[in-house]
């Protein structure tokens, strides 16, 4: 059971940005928290990468990917063994052409679009756009017990019920990605709120998970 729940905090981390959703247009820069004006040119699917580029180079390293988990509030070594899987699969599909290879597996976040995965809701397209009417409808086929959250039960009936045919790689991810975002952002109730989900598109709720880390840490000191 524990190496089992390890392996769904592994991935999600590492692929939260790419099987939840769509937007249509660019988001702002108050969505993120940032308050960088960059992120009024940056797809919602870049500025989900954006959160774990620390010092907004445009490029996420091994470190900066360690460092983005350990903020939202995954374990030492979930995000050592994270930043390897994540960097290790998203750098060479992100790298510009020509581009050599980094001992620091850099994500390009111009173009984290190309590691979207299958078996996804699709609300992000192919251009790492938001896509509203693909987000409604997670709760519309799978949010029976609160129109606008998921249960532990539903997320789950909510991935068999997007997996593709065929896929094999996919779920896998989806799986992890969704089962991390549940551990860390369920409410005390077990529902993962709708606008908390809806957050996780833009980046907005990691920087909300890092503020509410944060505070804890500075309570207990």
């Amino acid at each position: 059971m524990r190496l089992q729940k390890l392996s769904t905090l592994l991935f999600l981390c590492v692929f939260t940005a790419l099987a939840l959703g769509r937007a249509n247009g660019k988001a702002s820069s108050s969505q993120n928290g940032t308050g960088d004006s960059k992120a009024t040119d940056m797809t919602p699917l870049q500025m989900h990468a954006s959160f774990f580029d620390r010092n907004k180079d445009g490029m996420v390293t091994l470190k900066e990917t360690y460092q983005g988990m350990r903020a939202i509030g995954c374990s030492v070594p979930v995000s050592a063994a994270g930043s390897l899987f994540i960097n290790g699969f998203l750098s060479p599909k992100t790298r510009p052409p020509g581009k050599s290879a980094s001992a620091s597996l850099p994500i390009y976040i111009e173009n984290i679009n190309k590691g979207k995965h299958g078996s996804d809701t699709d609300s992000y397209d192919s251009q790492g756009r938001f896509v509203p009417e693909k987000f409604e409808q997670i709760f519309m086929k799978y949010a029976k017990t609160n129109p606008n959250a998921l249960t532990s039960k539903e997320l789950d009936d909510m991935l068999k019920g997007n997996k593709d045919p065929g896929d094999t790689k996919g779920p896998i991810a989806a799986q992890g990605e969704w089962r991390l975002l549940y551990d860390l952002a369920k409410d005390k109730d077990g529902f993962l709120q709708k606008d908390t989900i809806r957050g996780v598109y833009d980046g907005s709720l990691f920087y909300k998970l890092e503020q509410a880390r944060s505070s804890s840490k500075i309570k207990k000191s």
